[in-house]
This record gives C-alpha cells, structure tokens and sequence, in this order.
C-alpha cells in the first residue's frame, strides 16, 4: 500500500477567509434638544406614535419620559401664573397620569370616573398576535389589488456583485494514485444532515487518498426513514461525478470483507471527535487506513472541521454543488410540483414564495414557548417532550421561561405571523405561495389565517396527488426532498426557525442565482416586540417589515467567515466573481 496523502502543499490548517462586512441597519436616531428653539427634533421615520413598540428606529421609553416631564413642567408653569386655572389643576394632572403611564408597562383606563391602572405583562409572556392582526387585517385587505406586490421587485440587483461557479467539476484531471484503504461512514439525522455528512465524507476520503463506499444511513428515531442512499440520492451520478477526484464503489470488495468475517461491524470504528482538523486524520485516521485496508467512523456527523486547505474544501463544493442530486423518482415528481407552481403564479410571471415553516408539535414542543391554546396546549406540550425527549425537561434545577424564549427570538413563528410579516412587507393575496412543512400543530387552526391572507397557498399535499405521493409517504427525508426542490427554484425563500434545511437551502440558492440567496431571514427578536403591540400602527408596522426585507436583501451575499460553511455561504471557496470567471475563461 502507497502511503500518499491528496493534502498537497496547502498544509494542514485551512486557508483563512476574510468575510466582506456587509452594512448593519443604522442605529435609533436619539432626539435632540435645541436650547435656542425649545423644540424637540428626530430623524424622519425615526419614532413609533401610536401603538408602536420602540424598535429598530423608534424613541426608546427614555424618551418619551423625557418629553413627558419638560410637558408637564410647561403645564405646571402657565397654572402658577395664571391662579384662575388651578380649578383645572386635578383634571390636568390625571391626564398627564394616563399619558405618562401609557409609555410604561401598565395599562391605563377610566373606569366609573376613576383610573385604573395594571401592570402589563412583560413583553413575549402572552401571545398577542392574533389581537395584532386584528388591527391590521383592515390595512391589509385595502392593499390587496395585485397592483404593487413586492415579489415583483424583491431584491436589488444593485446592491450584489454577480458570482458563478468556480469550475470546480474540473477540479483534477489526472489520474488517482493507490488508494490507501476504504472509508466507511454512517450518516445519522435527516436529509440534510445527512447530505453534510457525504460531503464531509468525500472531502475526507480525498484527504486521505482512500476509496470512499457509498454512505449507509443510520435509522433515526426522530426522522424514522429507512430509506437507503440510493432511494435518495442518484448512486451512478454521484460516483460518476466524482471520479476524478475520489473513488467511489458501492461496497466493499470480497477479499476485504472477508478479512474481516463478512461482518462490516467488526471493522474497527474510531472515534473521531466533531469538527477534527485535517491534521488529526492524518495523524490517526491514515496509519489506522494503512494498517487495515478498511476503516469505520461512525456517527460522522460534523467531523470535520470548517477550515481546510482549498484543495479539500474544493472537494466539498463538489460533492455538495454538482454530484448530490436526488433519484430519479424524487426529481420526476419535484420537476412536476415546480411547473405547477410556476403555472398557478401566472399574474407574478411565474415568481412564488416558498417558506419553510417549523410549527410542528415537536418543534412547538422543544421550543418550550406558550401560544394559545391554554391549559390543554401545556398539556400536549407536555406529553409531547415527555415523548420526545424523556425527563430531559423535568430536571432539577432546570427553568422554563417561555417569555424570554419568545423576546429571545427562539420561538417558532406561528403561521400567522408568518402572514403578518409578508403582507407588511408588501406580498399581496396575489403572491403565489408554498409551504414546506411536515406535520403542523392544530393545523385547522393555524394554518387558516395563513391561508386567508394568501389565498393561493400550496403544500406538497395539494400540489401532488395522494397517487403520486404513495412511494413517499412514510419516508420523511424522500419528502423533504420534494420540498427541497420547490423551495430551491422559489423567487424568495423564507426561513422561520433555522436548521439544516434553510442553511443548505440558503447556500445552493447562492451558487444558482449569483451569490444571491433570495432569502427573507426576519429578525425575530423584532418581531416578537413588534407583535407584542396589538394597538401597533400599519404605517409602523409596514416600516419594519420593509426596513427587515432590505436588510434581508443586503446580507443575501454575505461571503463565508472562517468559522462559517461553505455549505451556507459558498463564496469564495466555490465561486468567483464574475470579472474573475471572465479573466480565467480568456486565460484558458
């Protein structure tokens, strides 16, 4: 056996890559005092009036105060001058009382000739959407005429630089040296953990110099898909996509097996720690590789580390970019769903949202946030963790605070919500809509403000026939590649909750449009202030949302940090600028 190694001249450590900072929202405007004019000035759109919660431009409670007190000084004075007016004085003060207090956390009404005063929950403790969308349904249906949806003019193709794909299927055309052995990994999770974990896999094996075997999935509790690589993913595409670069086979060879009894389990599994550094597979993977022709590491979810060299790192923008494409049977039905898609959204040209939304009862379940469903809802909320995660949230000392869950932005977004935030950013009852969900909790009743706001909402379950969706049911991660698909080819994507599926979304979006991932990534720490506010203005709260889609807009083609993935944010590792392509296109 050749004890070669593919790592080359780039040395064990990964190239560091400096990120482009791109722009941050500006700050609150503060206001300012003018001793000469006795005003108070602000920027323009700087405050919230009305209802509005001081968010991201608007006068914090400090403020308020502030003009409060100076009015109230000025009350005062004119009463001392003018003696006549202290009849009035009682009056004067309980309303200066109801205005100061308004700015507070209490709640202030007038009730048999008397005020009432309460202290308000803190922010996030109640689930006060609903009531905000009460408020605002009106706004919202004035402005449902198709005339000036915002899908049409999303993004600004000023604000980006375009990118292409860095030619990396051509990343080596000699011919593989000797292999030193045979990788064998188990990919747990679901599909797009899994999809990490081949590509994490390919990038080892080139590493290493060894013959990668097809990659054998672990049966998840959670995920419970049995389905193997090939049920999945195109077997012959990807072995013939990387045949430059790594060998693939479908098993292992006779005469290797049988050194080890026939039996795969009896190879040696090493325990590879998560995120190791190039260096540490040199240094105990490959003696390992070379001693017994055949190796295990098993689980290898997240084994390897962000940093490698840009030979390795190349090897994963192939695998992830070029060779990772689903079966055949996924890909005839997904195709289908996309044309469908793309023919109910006629009036946008063809433009549709996609968004992906996690109110599944076990997500709603882990999240420990409360909505309102009362006491019933903690009840199946319970039993559901119980289920899921056993003990795991009754231990000592262990506190639930589902009110800083949902200021901290940990909350999954209702359906609702998600409605509220596109209708504020300009999407119409005209905008095409799908979503990719698995199984949403209460669904009837979740689900119907959604689709009251956006009349042409879809789901896998209405796009395709229950004919066509037989082979798949049952086999979550063959789903999930179904709405994959749709998302992929959306105008804009929509992410609620983060995970795999929106961060490998978010970077093969940027590697088909440009750099650009057209995805709406809300703030949801924002967004919890905001729907905490039922008496929340529309002009306020249609700033926000706009002020959230540009914001959105500016970091779609944020380069990748070192500490980030290539599989979320593929530049520059996996592809240039298009000057760049130009040049290197005219060298060749």
């Amino acid at each position: 056996m050749h004890g070669y190694s593919r790592l080359g001249n780039a040395g064990a450590t990964g190239r560091a890559v400096t990120a482009t900072p791109t722009p941050s929202p500006p700050s609150s405007p503060r206001l300012r005092h003018s001793r000469s004019s006795g005003k108070s000035n602000s920027s323009p759109g700087g405050g919230f009036s009305g209802g509005g919660v001081g968010v991201g431009g608007g006068r914090g409670v400090g403020g308020k105060q502030h003009v409060v007190e100076r009015l109230m000084f000025m009350v005062v004075t004119v009463v001392l001058r003018r003696r006549g007016l202290l009849l009035f004085a009682p009056l004067l003060y309980v309303a200066g009382m109801v205005l100061y207090m308004g700015s507070l956390n209490f709640d202030v009404n007038l009730k048999n000739g008397g005020v009432v005063v309460r202290k308000r929950a803190p922010p996030g403790t109640v689930y006060r959407s609903p009531k905000v969308f009460d408020k605002l349904w009106p706004y919202m249906e004035a402005e449902s005429n198709g005339s000036h949806n915002a899908l049409m003019k999303a993004w600004d193709p000023k604000l980006h630089q375009a990118w292409k794909p860095s030619g990396i299927s051509n990343y080596s055309d000699a011919e593989l040296p000797e292999s030193n052995g045979f990788l064998i990994i188990e990919a747990n999770g679901g599909l797009n953990q899994q999809r990490l974990s081949i590509c994490d896999a390919v990038a080892v094996a080139g590493l290493l110099n060894a013959t990668l075997v097809i990659p054998f999935f672990h049966l998840n509790s959670v995920w419970r898909d049995s389905s193997k690589f090939g049920e999945i993913f195109d077997e012959d595409f990807f072995i013939h996509a990387l045949k430059n670069n790594v060998k693939v086979v479908r098993e292992l060879p006779s005469d290797v097996l049988e050194q080890f009894d026939n039996n795969i389990s009896s190879i040696v599994n090493l325990r590879v720690k998560a995120w190791s550094s190039p260096t540490y597979y040199l240094q105990k993977v490959l003696p390992k590789l070379r001693q017994m022709r055949a190796v295990r590491i098993a689980p290898f979810s997240n084994r390897l580390a962000h940093a490698v060299p840009p030979n390795i790192q190349g090897l994963r923008c192939l695998a992830n970019f070029e060779a990772l494409r689903f079966s055949e049977s996924i890909r005839m039905l997904a195709e289908q769903m996309v044309d469908r898609m793309i023919k109910n959204s006629s009036q946008s040209g063809g433009k549709y949202v996609s968004v992906h939304l996690r109110f599944e009862t076990d997500m709603v379940a882990f999240s420990c946030c409360e909505y309102d469903g009362g006491e019933e809802e903690k009840r199946e909320m319970d039993i559901a963790r119980e289920s899921a995660w056993r003990g795991k949230f009754r231990r000592r000392g262990r506190v639930i605070r589902p009110g800083a869950n949902r200021v901290d932005g940990k909350c999954p977004l209702t359906p609702l919500e998600v409605g509220m935030m596109l209708r504020g950013m300009g999407f119409d009852n005209t905008t095409s809509v799908y979503v990719a969900a698995g199984n949403i909790y209460k669904a009837e009743k979740y689900m119907a403000p959604l689709k009251h706001m956006f009349p042409r909402l879809e789901t896998k379950d209405t796009l395709a026939t229950a004919e066509e969706l037989v082979p798949f049911k049952g086999h979550s991660s063959r789903l999930a590649a179904l709405d994959y698909t749709v998302c992929l080819h959306s105008e804009v994507f929509v992410t609620t909750q983060g995970g795999n599926f929106p961060h490998f979304l978010m970077g093969h979006r940027r590697y088909l449009y440009g750099g650009h991932a057209k995805t709406i990534n809300p703030d949801k720490r924002k967004l919890a202030l905001l729907f905490d506010k039922p008496s929340i203005r529309w002009e306020v709260f249609k700033r926000q949302m706009q002020n959230m889609l540009r914001h959105s807009d500016v970091k779609g083609s944020e380069l990748r940090k070192p500490s980030a993935s290539l599989y979320t944010f593929p530049m520059p590792d996996c592809m240039c600028k298009q000057t760049e392509a130009r040049q290197q296109d005219s060298d060749s």
